[in-house]
């Protein structure tokens, strides 16, 4: 093709700019000082700062290799049985009212990231019935930066409740429920299940029954999204509580669900949407529309990280050991939480630095300015994004009073 041909496209196209985490990734990476440090990933690492095959995943493995049955044909188009029946279970509880009268409408989906958008096209079709205008979602600010762009991909307006309370570090529920009473009838209201991302601020359940009570009585719709059952807390039930207690004050919601965490499965993109309704009849028909608008988009779900799951949870042995496992995942990330704050309180650093023992799961919300994450980043070689999150899974024995000194000489100095 020549010069010119190429200058008479018929796209119409600028460059879209990078995204900005896998940039700091493609820095730290381009870094050749011995001493970096990475706490922008939202992966696990273990000790030695390397990823983390779950011994249970590792055993499952093996036992699937040599299952003469398996095959690589398609999965039906809502994905493998096995997987979102039990896991619809795990996350809503396997005695719950709605599990046993069929009213949960459950897909497999491209992980967590998938079943968000799956959520949102299905409500771009079909929006909450008390909704009188334009579909609008309400995500907290700030939020996992891919919701704004999955929810505005499929045309529903995006606005913003308050959420992090940058003076104190912790939950603005002033803000938040002030938000909730000025939103119209049936807005959707997108909360993180548990270890919110990016802050690691998680409501009370006293909170969380403030919010529940208000979401009740301006008929708006909770659209929950959970990608750290059993990793934030190392207890399942725990981290699913907020969801369970909206289930029990019968309110109608929905709920994402990924396994990249809490199964180290990242790159098998496992996960499932659960739709919960008020009646079977409507529950079929749910299921029936998010098979339509998943044949449109990828036909089929990949098999195997959702074999791998469906062992796991429909066995009750290895379903002891997966446990176990999660509880050594959410026990490091505590450890270093602990370390940081104790190193800092050593150090004697400038500032008020509970927030780092009282948040949960992998981030932590540091209160880091920019020019802080800057400093710390030409200086010292640390790579975090620009708004002061960490990932604690970066942090091992081996670089903790490193990384707690740059913080501490940034803080004074810039």
């Amino acid at each position: 093709m020549s010069p010119s041909a190429l200058s008479s496209s018929v796209f119409n196209v600028s460059v879209a700019p990078p995204d900005a985490l896998f940039g700091v990734l493609a820095a730290y990476k381009a870094d050749p000082s011995p001493q970096k440090v990475d706490v922008s990933v939202g992966a696990y690492r273990d000790n030695s700062g390397k990823p983390w095959v779950l011994p249970i995943v590792k055993k499952v493995d093996l036992i699937l290799k040599d299952d003469p049955t398996l095959d690589h044909e398609y999965l039906p188009i809502t994905g493998l049985p096995d997987f979102t029946s039990s896991s619809a279970k795990l996350i809503i509880g396997a005695d719950a009212d709605v599990i046993k009268n069929d009213l949960v409408a459950s897909v497999q989906t491209i992980s967590g990231t998938g079943a968000n958008h799956l959520g949102a096209l299905f409500l771009s079709r079909h929006p909450p019935t008390t909704s009188s205008g334009p579909t609008t979602v309400y995500l907290s600010s700030p939020t996992w930066p891919n919701h704004k762009q999955i929810f505005a991909n499929v045309g529903i307006v995006v606005k913003e409740y308050p959420y992090f309370d940058p003076k104190t570090l912790g939950l603005d529920i002033n803000g938040f429920l002030g938000a909730l009473e000025s939103a119209e009838p049936g807005s959707i209201i997108l909360l993180h299940a548990c270890a919110h991302n990016p802050t690691g601020v998680d409501p009370t359940q006293d909170q969380w029954k403030q919010i529940a009570d208000v979401i009740v009585r301006k008929n708006l719709f909770p659209f929950f999204d959970c990608a750290y059952q059993g990793f934030a807390s190392g207890d399942l039930d725990r981290d699913a509580w907020a969801v369970r207690y909206f289930l029990s004050k019968g309110i109608e919601l929905l709920v994402c669900q990924s396994f990249a965490k809490n199964f180290g499965l990242y790159g098998e993109r496992a996960g499932a949407l659960h739709v919960v309704s008020s009646a079977k009849e409507v529950s079929i028909a749910v299921k029936s529309q998010l098979a339509v608008l998943q044949r449109s988009e990828i036909s089929n779900p990949p098999a195997y990280g959702a074999r791998i799951v469906a062992k796991v949870l429909n066995d009750p042995a290895l379903f002891k050991e997966w446990t176990e496992d999660l509880k050594t995942m959410a026990g490091r990330i505590h450890e270093m939480r602990k370390a940081l704050y104790d190193k800092l309180a050593e150090l004697g650093t400038p500032g008020t630095w509970n927030h780092i023992i009282d948040q949960i799961g992998m981030f932590s919300f540091t209160g880091l300015t920019p020019a802080q994450v800057a400093k710390i980043t030409k200086e010292y070689h640390v790579y975090l994004t620009s708004n002061g999150r960490i990932s604690m899974a970066g942090l091992n024995s081996n670089n903790i009073e490193y990384f707690a000194r740059a913080v501490d000489s940034v803080v004074r100095t810039a």
